[in-house]
Formats: structure tokens, sequence, C-alpha cells
């Protein structure tokens, strides 16, 4: 799995000032710590390749069981995930947003299960508009086309869609009615500490607030 990680004083800027008096810098990298943890408490994930060149970042995916590569400054996010790629392309690959705070393991395993087979397959966000995950059968390019209106994007290069009721895997975080929307969801326990809310078991098949 790879997984790009901005710097973050530049990550997640529609999310600055969602929490009063916390730190946006603490609020971005929860969100990625809460995505890593997921990722890798699903069964059908090998790896987590952390592509950053922040090193608070480095340092606190790594400290999760993330394999942390750096990145090229000002590269931007689908060089990001073009790079991680190609260091794991002998293998089936998949791309995921960094800002999945109420992600259930469960739901990433379900979708990674249908995305099985020949083909690049992708998953829509909420709203249906963007992509929170993209994959490819080894030996297949990602060729991820991430940013404003990505879902239709990647279907035009030949992605196919991944239906699924995976509210948690949908659930990316943009702005603050989406943080709000995650809360309701139940948050991964960086974030839930961050933002204090009621936290989630990462291991929960269910992923319901503890």
């Amino acid at each position: 799995m790879v997984l790009p990680v901005k710097r973050l004083t530049a990550a997640k800027s529609r999310l600055r000032g969602a929490l009063t008096g916390v730190p946006h810098e603490r609020l971005a990298l929860a969100l990625a710590q809460d995505t890593t943890a997921a990722v890798l408490a699903s069964a059908e994930v090998a790896e987590v390749l952390a592509v950053t060149d922040d090193p608070v970042v480095g340092r606190a995916l790594a400290a999760l069981g993330a394999r942390v590569v750096p990145d090229a400054p000002g590269s931007g996010l689908n060089a990001a995930f073009e790079y991680g790629a190609g260091l794991i392309a002998h293998r089936p690959v998949a791309a995921l947003a960094a800002d999945l705070p109420a992600l259930c393991p469960a739901d990433l395993s379900e979708a990674l299960r249908k995305a099985s087979g020949p083909d690049r397959h992708f998953v829509a966000d909420a709203p249906g508009t963007g992509t929170v995950l993209l994959t490819a059968p080894a030996g297949v390019r990602l060729d991820p086309r991430f940013g404003p209106g990505s879902a239709a994007a990647h279907r035009r290069s030949g992605a196919v869609p991944l239906d699924g009721d995976w509210p948690s895997l949908r659930r990316d975080v943009d702005t603050a009615a989406d943080l709000d929307a995650a809360i309701r969801l139940g948050l991964g326990p960086h974030s839930a500490e961050v933002a204090q809310a009621p936290s989630r078991h990462v291991g929960s098949t269910s992923c319901s607030p503890s």
C-alpha cells in the first residue's frame, strides 16, 4: 500500500482551524497515523510504504510499522504515488489517501479483495467525485490521477469503479464538515485524542466507537 503524506505545514489546508486550540500540524499528523494504523491492521495488506519528506511524519509512521521513503520536495501527489508504486511493481499495488481517520480495516480488506483480477480499480469518496483508493495488479502501471474530479479521471483512464458499502473507506477528511462526519463514524485513537472524541478499536470488525 502506497501512502503519500505532504509536509505537515502544507497538508490539509482546507482543514486549517477546524479544531479550536489544536495546532493544524498535530491534526494533520493524527489523520495520517490513524490511516496508517488501520491499513496495517488489514489482513490484505503486506506492507505500507509511506512517501514523505517530512521527518516528523516519517518517524511517526515508521513507529507504527510503515516503511518510509523520502519524497522529492514539490513533486506532487500523483508523482509520489507513482514513485511508491514503482518500488513495489513486482506485486499488486494499491494507493490510498492518507486522510481516512475513521478507516475500518474490514472495509479496506473487502475492497481490496474485490479489486482482484487484471484491471485497475478505484473507490470513489463519499461525494462520488474524488478517489480514496486506486489499485493495480502486478506489472500494470498504477497511473494515478488524484485531484479534483479524480473519480471521473480514473474511470476515463480505464480503471473500474468498485461498488461497496464502505463508509469508513469513503470518508476522507478535507473540511471541518468532513471531520464531523468522520467523528460520527468513529475516529482512530490519534485523531480521537486530538478532537476529544470517542475512539474506535483499530482491530475491530465493526469499528464502532468504544
